[in-house]
């Protein structure tokens, strides 16, 4: 969420409180011999075990990652351990599944990110200190599958939260004046976005080349995964053998995508479908109550260079009858741009991590920031050459909306950020509450060494 705290009391209290408990620790380089010998059992949390060395692990990563770790002390981690457990332990409990193999690929991909920074996979496991790449996955395995369950288990203890416009109310006049929020420059922005068109050979080869994969797959036995990695153009899947994880009330990806991946059984292939994205085929690997474990294989058309010119020539013309007033930007969006998500919207993009329309130029993808730097309130663009991740190429017009400067929050002029951070702070309010409740049911013990902590939880259960 963009916004500047004038006075760090207010969101040290909600914020910092927020990033300790979603910091997620990952494998780290283990503890040096002289910790070894002082290793032992620092708290036990239903069926997880928390070691000296844990706490070692964390705070190595941490420091690997540039995150400092002044003024953090040692219980304040261990209480941060002890609540990813119980939320693992809870989660288990309540039956929340993980996928293995969506666990596994994530391990498969930190190590070639891993190998990619230190050159080998030998100097992978010397850093790591690990005799061998079994165990150095085993245990990257156990990390990240523990870190996975405990988000499962507070996405779901959140799930069912809603605000509403009187909370929201109460909620900002509770901020003391000097403390509220300062928000950052922000612009909104609309586009026209015109596709080259694709030819029917083209069209008829990509089909014709899925359909191959799907007969493959089905009659030949090969493996799906293998395809994705061999051939699939989603950059964000291919590497992991084109696996995504859907939950049906948490929407992730186009609808059409959304559409077919819920409308398969399991082990059942796709035939070809088209997104904006352009064609797939897909397979649901498993079946996890409300969430689906999918591959798909994507594959983008080709376009020649003439018909790339045609999309630039169009907005050309476009533009030229924008600035002569012929037509407005809302009107020209709705009725030639190909981009559905925004036609509908007159032209104006939603920010993918706020849900608004409102942009940071601080916080910009810096692409965009750079296409719409200097453009001027109201100001059109020059067409411009878009290339997404896949290759597909567009052209688009783009437009500032409106520009919004830096201003102290207020309840009128900001109500959709306010509400997030009402809804934040309403969340952290039910998980706080929810974690009182477990830790009392719970089998909790914390050795001698550490009872002297100041949590922030009552681990030693001293109330009631």
């Amino acid at each position: 969420m963009p916004y500047k705290p004038k006075n760090l009391k207010y969101t040290n209290r909600l914020f910092l409180t927020l990033s300790l408990l979603f910091i997620a620790p990952v494998v780290a380089q283990d503890a040096s011999p002289q910790r070894i010998k002082l290793d032992g059992v620092l708290s036990v949390v239903g069926d997880y075990v928390i070691l000296e060395s844990d706490i070692d692990k964390t705070v190595a990563d941490m420091e690997s990652q540039g995150i400092s770790t002044q003024g953090i002390s040692r219980c304040e981690l261990l209480g941060k351990l002890m609540e990813d457990k119980l939320y693992a332990h809870h989660a288990i409990q309540d039956s929340l599944e993980v996928s293995d193999a969506e666990v596994y690929s994530y391990v498969d991909q930190s190590i070639e990110y891993f190998t990619q920074q230190l050159g080998s996979l030998e100097k992978v496991l010397e850093f790591y200190n690990k005799p061998d790449e079994f165990s150095f996955r085993e245990e990257l395995f156990q990390i990240n599958k523990v870190q996975k369950l405990s988000s499962m288990m507070q996405s779901t203890i959140v799930e069912g939260v809603e605000i509403t416009p009187e909370e929201v109310r109460v909620f900002f006049e509770s901020i003391p004046k000097s403390e509220l929020p300062v928000f950052g420059t922000e612009i909104e922005i609309a586009q026209i976005v015109i596709e080259p068109e694709v030819s029917e050979e083209e069209k008829e080869r990509i089909l014709n080349q899925l359909n191959s994969f799907k007969n493959d797959v089905e009659e030949r036995g090969l493996s799906f995964s293998s395809k994705a990695i061999l051939y699939s153009q989603d950059p964000g899947s291919r590497a992991n053998g084109g696996l995504y994880t859907l939950h049906r009330k948490r929407p992730r990806m186009v609808k059409e995508f959304r559409d077919v991946a819920f409308s398969l059984q399991e082990g059942e292939v796709s035939a070809p479908f088209k997104t904006d994205f352009g064609w797939h085929i897909l397979t649901v690997d498993k079946i996890k109550g409300q969430e689906v474990d999918v591959r798909h294989i994507l594959l983008t058309p080709n376009v020649s260079d003439l018909t790339l010119g045609e999309a630039k020539k169009t907005l050309d013309t476009l533009r030229t009858r924008l600035l002569a007033e012929e037509l407005t930007f809302e009107n020209a969006a709705f009725n030639f741009s190909d981009e559905k998500e925004t036609r509908n919207n007159k032209g104006v993009i939603v920010n993918p991590v706020t849900g608004d329309t409102r942009f940071e130029l601080t916080k910009m993808d810096p692409i965009l920031y750079n296409q719409i730097k200097n453009l001027e309130e109201g100001e059109i663009s020059l067409p411009l050459l878009d290339e997404d991740q896949s290759g597909a190429k567009k052209y688009k017009l783009l437009k500032v909306v409106k520009r919004y400067p830096e201003h102290t929050a207020d309840y009128s002029q900001d109500y959709i950020r306010i509400k997030e951070l009402a809804l934040k702070d309403k969340q952290l309010k039910t998980i706080q509450k929810w974690m009182e409740e477990k830790i009392e049911d719970t089998y909790v013990n914390v050795n001698k060494a550490n009872r002297g902590c100041t949590f922030k939880n009552d681990w030693l259960k001293t109330k009631g």
